[in-house]
Protein backbone atom coordinates (compact mmCIF):
# COMPACT_ATOMS: atom_id res chain seq x y z
CA UNK A 1 0.00 0.00 0.00
CA UNK A 2 1.33 3.39 -1.22
CA UNK A 3 2.24 6.24 1.84
CA UNK A 4 -0.17 8.87 1.27
CA UNK A 5 -2.37 7.28 -1.01
CA UNK A 6 -5.83 7.61 -1.45
CA UNK A 7 -6.53 4.50 -2.12
CA UNK A 8 -5.56 1.62 0.50
CA UNK A 9 -6.26 -1.12 -1.98
CA UNK A 10 -8.52 -0.99 -4.66
CA UNK A 11 -7.97 -3.17 -7.68
CA UNK A 12 -6.52 -6.89 -7.01
CA UNK A 13 -4.42 -9.31 -8.94
CA UNK A 14 -7.56 -9.81 -11.11
CA UNK A 15 -9.34 -6.47 -11.32
CA UNK A 16 -11.63 -7.28 -8.63
CA UNK A 17 -12.16 -4.60 -6.42
CA UNK A 18 -11.14 -5.28 -2.52
CA UNK A 19 -11.66 -2.19 -0.43
CA UNK A 20 -11.71 1.68 -0.74
CA UNK A 21 -11.25 4.42 1.88
CA UNK A 22 -9.93 7.59 2.03
CA UNK A 23 -6.73 9.03 3.93
CA UNK A 24 -5.77 12.23 4.75
CA UNK A 25 -1.66 12.74 5.19
CA UNK A 26 -1.86 13.77 9.36
CA UNK A 27 1.14 16.52 9.37
CA UNK A 28 3.23 16.54 12.47
CA UNK A 29 3.56 14.60 15.50
CA UNK A 30 2.42 15.58 19.28
CA UNK A 31 4.32 14.13 22.22
CA UNK A 32 2.19 11.91 24.32
CA UNK A 33 4.46 10.71 26.89
CA UNK A 34 4.07 7.21 27.06
CA UNK A 35 7.04 4.92 26.48
CA UNK A 36 7.62 0.80 26.44
CA UNK A 37 9.60 -2.22 25.84
CA UNK A 38 9.59 -5.45 24.04
CA UNK A 39 9.38 -8.91 26.48
CA UNK A 40 9.15 -12.22 25.56
CA UNK A 41 5.99 -12.52 23.20
CA UNK A 42 4.53 -9.27 24.58
CA UNK A 43 4.81 -5.68 25.35
CA UNK A 44 5.57 -3.34 28.38
CA UNK A 45 3.72 0.31 28.07
CA UNK A 46 4.26 3.07 30.24
CA UNK A 47 2.38 6.46 30.92
CA UNK A 48 3.57 8.25 34.30
CA UNK A 49 3.70 6.25 36.77
CA UNK A 50 1.56 3.20 35.33
CA UNK A 51 2.33 0.70 33.44
CA UNK A 52 0.92 -2.26 31.45
CA UNK A 53 2.36 -5.67 30.08
CA UNK A 54 0.27 -7.42 27.70
CA UNK A 55 1.21 -10.92 26.43
CA UNK A 56 0.19 -12.96 24.49
CA UNK A 57 0.31 -16.80 26.19
CA UNK A 58 0.73 -19.86 24.82
CA UNK A 59 -2.84 -20.98 24.22
CA UNK A 60 -3.30 -17.50 22.31
CA UNK A 61 -4.95 -15.50 24.55
CA UNK A 62 -3.65 -12.36 25.41
CA UNK A 63 -3.04 -11.76 29.38
CA UNK A 64 -2.51 -8.02 30.92
CA UNK A 65 -0.80 -6.86 33.73
CA UNK A 66 -1.32 -3.63 35.05
CA UNK A 67 0.98 -2.29 38.19
CA UNK A 68 2.58 1.20 39.14
CA UNK A 69 6.07 1.99 39.81
CA UNK A 70 7.01 5.42 41.18
CA UNK A 71 11.02 6.31 39.54
CA UNK A 72 13.66 7.74 41.88
CA UNK A 73 13.49 10.59 40.18
CA UNK A 74 9.72 11.76 41.04
CA UNK A 75 10.90 9.98 44.86
CA UNK A 76 13.90 12.27 45.23
CA UNK A 77 13.85 16.04 43.02
CA UNK A 78 17.23 16.45 42.85
CA UNK A 79 17.66 13.20 40.67
CA UNK A 80 15.15 14.84 38.43
CA UNK A 81 17.05 17.73 37.67
CA UNK A 82 18.47 18.01 33.99
CA UNK A 83 21.70 16.67 33.37
CA UNK A 84 21.43 14.41 36.66
CA UNK A 85 17.89 12.69 35.72
CA UNK A 86 19.73 10.51 32.77
CA UNK A 87 21.41 7.92 34.42
CA UNK A 88 18.79 7.43 37.05
CA UNK A 89 15.91 7.35 34.46
CA UNK A 90 18.36 4.54 33.04
CA UNK A 91 18.31 2.47 36.06
CA UNK A 92 14.54 3.03 36.37
CA UNK A 93 13.57 1.43 33.19
CA UNK A 94 15.94 -1.22 34.17
CA UNK A 95 13.82 -2.35 37.03
CA UNK A 96 10.55 -1.75 35.25
CA UNK A 97 11.47 -3.42 32.66
CA UNK A 98 13.32 -6.55 34.39
CA UNK A 99 9.64 -6.82 36.03
CA UNK A 100 8.01 -7.05 33.06
CA UNK A 101 10.32 -9.16 31.53
CA UNK A 102 10.42 -11.81 34.21
CA UNK A 103 6.81 -11.60 34.56
CA UNK A 104 6.27 -12.65 30.81
CA UNK A 105 9.03 -15.12 30.93
CA UNK A 106 7.03 -17.07 33.68
CA UNK A 107 4.33 -18.27 30.67
CA UNK A 108 7.07 -19.89 29.22
CA UNK A 109 8.61 -21.35 31.82
CA UNK A 110 9.74 -25.53 30.53
CA UNK A 111 8.63 -27.22 33.50
CA UNK A 112 6.91 -25.75 36.45
CA UNK A 113 6.36 -28.89 38.28
CA UNK A 114 9.67 -29.92 38.59
CA UNK A 115 11.66 -30.17 42.13
CA UNK A 116 13.81 -27.16 42.64
CA UNK A 117 17.61 -28.12 42.80
CA UNK A 118 19.54 -27.98 46.10
CA UNK A 119 20.87 -24.37 45.12
CA UNK A 120 17.48 -23.12 44.31
CA UNK A 121 16.14 -24.64 47.61
CA UNK A 122 19.04 -23.10 49.75
CA UNK A 123 18.70 -19.46 47.81
CA UNK A 124 14.76 -19.72 48.58
CA UNK A 125 15.29 -20.40 52.39
CA UNK A 126 17.50 -17.60 52.77
CA UNK A 127 16.29 -14.85 50.90
CA UNK A 128 12.35 -16.09 50.85
CA UNK A 129 10.05 -13.89 49.45
CA UNK A 130 12.89 -11.44 48.70
CA UNK A 131 14.87 -13.71 46.60
CA UNK A 132 13.04 -12.72 43.06
CA UNK A 133 13.85 -8.84 44.01
CA UNK A 134 17.71 -9.94 44.83
CA UNK A 135 18.02 -12.22 41.62
CA UNK A 136 16.95 -8.91 39.97
CA UNK A 137 19.32 -6.63 41.44
CA UNK A 138 22.10 -9.38 40.89
CA UNK A 139 21.30 -9.34 36.84
CA UNK A 140 21.21 -5.94 36.91
CA UNK A 141 24.57 -5.59 38.27
CA UNK A 142 26.34 -8.00 36.14
CA UNK A 143 24.22 -6.83 32.47
CA UNK A 144 25.50 -3.11 34.04
CA UNK A 145 29.13 -4.43 34.24
CA UNK A 146 29.05 -6.73 31.11
CA UNK A 147 27.60 -3.61 28.73
CA UNK A 148 30.30 -1.46 30.38
CA UNK A 149 33.15 -3.87 30.03
CA UNK A 150 31.94 -4.61 26.47
CA UNK A 151 31.04 -1.15 25.18
CA UNK A 152 32.89 1.04 26.88
CA UNK A 153 36.65 -0.63 27.89
CA UNK A 154 36.99 -2.96 25.47
CA UNK A 155 36.70 -0.88 22.14
CA UNK A 156 39.41 1.41 24.63
CA UNK A 157 41.75 -1.36 24.75
CA UNK A 158 41.43 -2.07 20.86
CA UNK A 159 42.12 1.10 20.03
CA UNK A 160 45.09 1.06 22.21
CA UNK A 161 47.08 -1.39 19.97
CA UNK A 162 46.96 1.56 17.35
CA UNK A 163 48.59 4.21 19.63
CA UNK A 164 52.14 3.41 18.22
CA UNK A 165 51.57 4.82 15.00
CA UNK A 166 48.74 7.30 15.71
CA UNK A 167 50.04 10.26 17.31
CA UNK A 168 46.74 12.16 16.94
CA UNK A 169 44.81 12.27 20.36
CA UNK A 170 41.46 13.62 18.31
CA UNK A 171 41.90 10.51 15.74
CA UNK A 172 42.50 7.99 18.80
CA UNK A 173 39.68 9.00 20.04
CA UNK A 174 37.06 8.90 16.57
CA UNK A 175 38.99 5.39 16.59
CA UNK A 176 37.78 4.32 19.37
CA UNK A 177 34.22 5.75 18.82
CA UNK A 178 34.24 3.89 15.58
CA UNK A 179 35.14 0.33 17.09
CA UNK A 180 32.39 1.01 19.95
CA UNK A 181 29.86 1.55 17.30
CA UNK A 182 30.78 -1.78 14.88
CA UNK A 183 30.81 -3.81 18.64
CA UNK A 184 27.19 -3.01 19.28
CA UNK A 185 26.07 -3.67 15.42
CA UNK A 186 28.06 -6.97 15.69
CA UNK A 187 26.32 -7.90 18.78
CA UNK A 188 22.91 -6.87 17.57
CA UNK A 189 23.38 -9.05 14.35
CA UNK A 190 24.62 -12.03 16.48
CA UNK A 191 21.95 -12.19 18.64
CA UNK A 192 19.32 -11.25 16.22
CA UNK A 193 19.93 -14.89 14.76
CA UNK A 194 18.42 -16.53 17.59
CA UNK A 195 14.41 -17.03 17.00
CA UNK A 196 13.22 -15.38 20.23
CA UNK A 197 14.91 -12.26 19.41
CA UNK A 198 13.58 -12.11 16.10
CA UNK A 199 10.29 -12.31 17.43
CA UNK A 200 11.04 -9.49 20.01
CA UNK A 201 12.24 -7.17 17.68
CA UNK A 202 8.66 -8.05 15.82
CA UNK A 203 7.16 -6.73 19.13
CA UNK A 204 9.68 -4.09 19.67
CA UNK A 205 8.21 -2.69 15.77
CA UNK A 206 4.78 -3.03 16.96
CA UNK A 207 5.69 -0.88 20.17
CA UNK A 208 6.75 1.78 17.70
CA UNK A 209 4.08 1.66 15.95
CA UNK A 210 1.03 1.73 18.28
CA UNK A 211 3.05 5.38 19.87
CA UNK A 212 3.49 6.25 16.50
CA UNK A 213 -0.26 6.05 15.19
CA UNK A 214 -1.40 7.88 18.16
CA UNK A 215 1.38 11.18 17.99
CA UNK A 216 0.57 11.10 14.54
CA UNK A 217 -3.26 11.64 15.49
CA UNK A 218 -4.58 8.19 14.22
CA UNK A 219 -7.25 5.69 15.68
CA UNK A 220 -5.94 2.95 17.35
CA UNK A 221 -6.60 0.39 15.03
CA UNK A 222 -4.70 -2.85 13.62
CA UNK A 223 -4.79 -1.34 10.31
CA UNK A 224 -3.46 2.21 11.64
CA UNK A 225 -0.76 0.64 13.60
CA UNK A 226 0.45 -1.39 10.59
CA UNK A 227 0.99 1.28 8.30
CA UNK A 228 2.48 3.28 10.89
CA UNK A 229 6.54 3.46 11.18
CA UNK A 230 8.09 1.82 13.28
CA UNK A 231 11.12 3.86 13.92
CA UNK A 232 10.89 6.14 16.64
CA UNK A 233 13.04 8.99 17.69
CA UNK A 234 12.09 8.20 21.80
CA UNK A 235 13.98 4.57 21.00
CA UNK A 236 16.37 3.16 23.47
CA UNK A 237 18.42 1.77 20.28
CA UNK A 238 18.83 6.30 19.45
CA UNK A 239 19.61 6.44 22.95
CA UNK A 240 22.22 4.06 22.66
CA UNK A 241 23.79 5.22 19.59
CA UNK A 242 23.42 8.58 20.84
CA UNK A 243 25.62 7.67 24.00
CA UNK A 244 28.19 6.16 21.48
CA UNK A 245 28.40 9.64 19.50
CA UNK A 246 28.71 11.73 22.28
CA UNK A 247 31.25 9.73 23.97
CA UNK A 248 33.75 10.44 20.89
CA UNK A 249 32.88 14.40 21.29
CA UNK A 250 34.08 13.68 25.22
CA UNK A 251 36.99 11.69 24.63
CA UNK A 252 38.58 14.07 21.97
CA UNK A 253 38.58 16.55 24.57
CA UNK A 254 38.92 14.68 27.53
CA UNK A 255 42.59 13.39 27.78
CA UNK A 256 44.85 11.50 29.83
CA UNK A 257 48.24 9.92 29.67
CA UNK A 258 48.19 6.12 30.95
CA UNK A 259 45.97 3.55 29.75
CA UNK A 260 44.42 2.73 33.09
CA UNK A 261 43.18 6.63 33.73
CA UNK A 262 41.49 6.38 30.55
CA UNK A 263 39.72 3.32 31.40
CA UNK A 264 38.53 5.05 34.88
CA UNK A 265 37.79 8.18 32.85
CA UNK A 266 35.50 6.08 30.45
CA UNK A 267 33.58 4.67 33.48
CA UNK A 268 33.76 7.53 35.56
CA UNK A 269 31.91 9.84 32.80
CA UNK A 270 29.47 7.25 32.30
CA UNK A 271 26.55 8.90 34.05
CA UNK A 272 27.81 12.22 32.30
CA UNK A 273 27.69 10.98 29.31
CA UNK A 274 23.92 9.52 29.75
CA UNK A 275 22.84 12.55 31.13
CA UNK A 276 24.03 14.62 28.10
CA UNK A 277 22.32 11.78 26.13
CA UNK A 278 19.39 11.65 27.47
CA UNK A 279 18.57 15.29 27.46
CA UNK A 280 18.86 15.52 23.55
CA UNK A 281 16.77 12.72 23.13
CA UNK A 282 14.25 14.26 25.03
CA UNK A 283 14.44 17.52 23.18
CA UNK A 284 14.30 15.31 20.02
CA UNK A 285 11.09 13.35 21.72
CA UNK A 286 8.91 16.37 21.92
CA UNK A 287 10.29 18.71 18.89
CA UNK A 288 9.61 17.99 15.35
CA UNK A 289 12.07 20.39 13.73
CA UNK A 290 14.24 19.34 10.46
CA UNK A 291 17.49 20.33 12.62
CA UNK A 292 16.24 17.56 15.20
CA UNK A 293 15.20 15.37 12.61
CA UNK A 294 18.53 14.87 10.93
CA UNK A 295 20.53 14.71 14.28
CA UNK A 296 18.31 12.20 15.15
CA UNK A 297 18.48 10.25 11.71
CA UNK A 298 21.86 7.81 13.13
CA UNK A 299 20.01 6.44 15.67
CA UNK A 300 16.83 5.97 13.50
CA UNK A 301 18.91 4.31 11.58
CA UNK A 302 20.64 2.15 14.20
CA UNK A 303 16.54 1.26 14.73
CA UNK A 304 16.94 -0.76 11.43
CA UNK A 305 18.29 -3.32 13.25
CA UNK A 306 16.56 -4.11 16.55
CA UNK A 307 12.56 -3.73 14.96
CA UNK A 308 11.11 -5.26 12.42
CA UNK A 309 7.52 -5.73 11.04
CA UNK A 310 5.10 -7.48 13.23
CA UNK A 311 2.17 -9.96 12.19
CA UNK A 312 -0.99 -8.14 13.02
CA UNK A 313 -1.23 -10.59 16.63
CA UNK A 314 1.56 -8.54 17.69
CA UNK A 315 -0.06 -5.58 16.89
CA UNK A 316 -3.12 -6.64 19.04
CA UNK A 317 -1.00 -7.23 22.02
CA UNK A 318 0.76 -3.86 21.49
CA UNK A 319 -2.60 -1.98 21.44
CA UNK A 320 -4.04 -3.81 24.67
CA UNK A 321 -1.04 -2.68 26.73
CA UNK A 322 -1.65 0.97 25.38
CA UNK A 323 -4.89 1.01 25.99
CA UNK A 324 -4.73 -0.64 29.80
CA UNK A 325 -3.01 2.66 30.89
CA UNK A 326 -3.03 5.38 28.13
CA UNK A 327 -6.75 7.02 27.09
CA UNK A 328 -5.46 7.57 23.24
CA UNK A 329 -9.29 8.64 22.86
CA UNK A 330 -8.91 11.61 25.29
CA UNK A 331 -5.33 12.15 23.81
CA UNK A 332 -6.76 12.93 20.04
CA UNK A 333 -9.52 14.52 21.12
CA UNK A 334 -6.96 17.53 22.86
CA UNK A 335 -4.40 17.65 20.19
CA UNK A 336 -6.03 16.49 17.43
CA UNK A 337 -9.85 17.80 16.88
CA UNK A 338 -11.44 16.30 14.18
CA UNK A 339 -9.76 13.31 14.38
CA UNK A 340 -12.31 11.00 13.75
CA UNK A 341 -12.57 12.16 10.28
CA UNK A 342 -9.17 10.90 9.24
CA UNK A 343 -8.87 7.61 10.25
CA UNK A 344 -6.61 5.90 8.10
CA UNK A 345 -2.53 6.94 7.98
CA UNK A 346 -0.54 7.04 5.01
CA UNK A 347 2.20 5.31 6.08
CA UNK A 348 4.61 7.70 7.33
CA UNK A 349 7.78 8.33 6.13
CA UNK A 350 9.80 7.92 9.52
CA UNK A 351 11.03 11.39 9.75
CA UNK A 352 8.79 13.04 12.17
CA UNK A 353 8.59 10.05 14.46
CA UNK A 354 8.82 10.77 16.97
CA UNK A 355 -8.07 -6.29 29.50
CA UNK A 356 -10.99 -4.02 29.78
CA UNK A 357 -11.72 -4.52 33.40
CA UNK A 358 -8.13 -2.83 33.58
CA UNK A 359 -9.03 0.24 32.64
CA UNK A 360 -8.67 3.14 34.81
CA UNK A 361 -9.59 6.95 34.56
CA UNK A 362 -6.48 8.13 32.56
CA UNK A 363 -5.03 12.00 31.44
CA UNK A 364 -3.61 10.72 27.94
CA UNK A 365 -0.48 12.53 29.05
CA UNK A 366 2.47 10.85 31.13
CA UNK A 367 5.11 13.18 33.50
CA UNK A 368 7.38 14.89 31.70
CA UNK A 369 10.19 13.32 33.02
CA UNK A 370 8.72 9.93 32.69
CA UNK A 371 8.52 8.19 28.59
CA UNK A 372 11.01 11.06 27.40
CA UNK A 373 12.94 8.09 26.57
CA UNK A 374 10.89 4.98 25.43
CA UNK A 375 11.59 1.47 27.05
CA UNK A 376 12.92 -0.97 24.75
CA UNK A 377 14.53 -4.58 24.02
CA UNK A 378 16.96 -3.51 22.30
CA UNK A 379 18.53 -1.87 25.28
CA UNK A 380 17.91 -5.04 26.95
CA UNK A 381 19.41 -7.02 24.76
CA UNK A 382 22.52 -4.61 25.08
CA UNK A 383 21.98 -4.33 29.10
CA UNK A 384 20.96 -7.97 29.62
CA UNK A 385 17.91 -6.61 31.16
CA UNK A 386 15.39 -4.17 30.44
CA UNK A 387 15.25 -1.11 28.05
CA UNK A 388 16.03 2.29 28.54
CA UNK A 389 13.98 5.48 30.01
Amino acid sequence: MGAGSALSEFMGNHGKRVSFSYSRKVKGMKYSGIGGQAVIEGIMMQNGNDYAIAVRKPDGDIEVKKDTYLSMTKKHKVLGLPFVRGIFSFIDSMVVGMRALTWSCSFFEDDEEAEPGKFEAWLDKVFGEKLESALMTVVMVFSFVMAIGIFMVLPLFIANICRGFIHSDTVMAILEGVIRIVIFIAYIKLVSRMEDIKRTFMYHGSEHKCINCIEHGLELTVDNVRASSKEHKRCGTSFIMIVMVISILFFMVIRVDTVWLRVVSRIVLIPVIAGVSYEFLRFAGRHDSRLVNVLSRPGMWMQGLTTTEPDDSMIEVAIAAVETVFDWRAYLDENFPGWQKSRHYDGGNGNDESSENDKVSRNGKGNDSEGAVKHDHAAAVVAGCSGTE
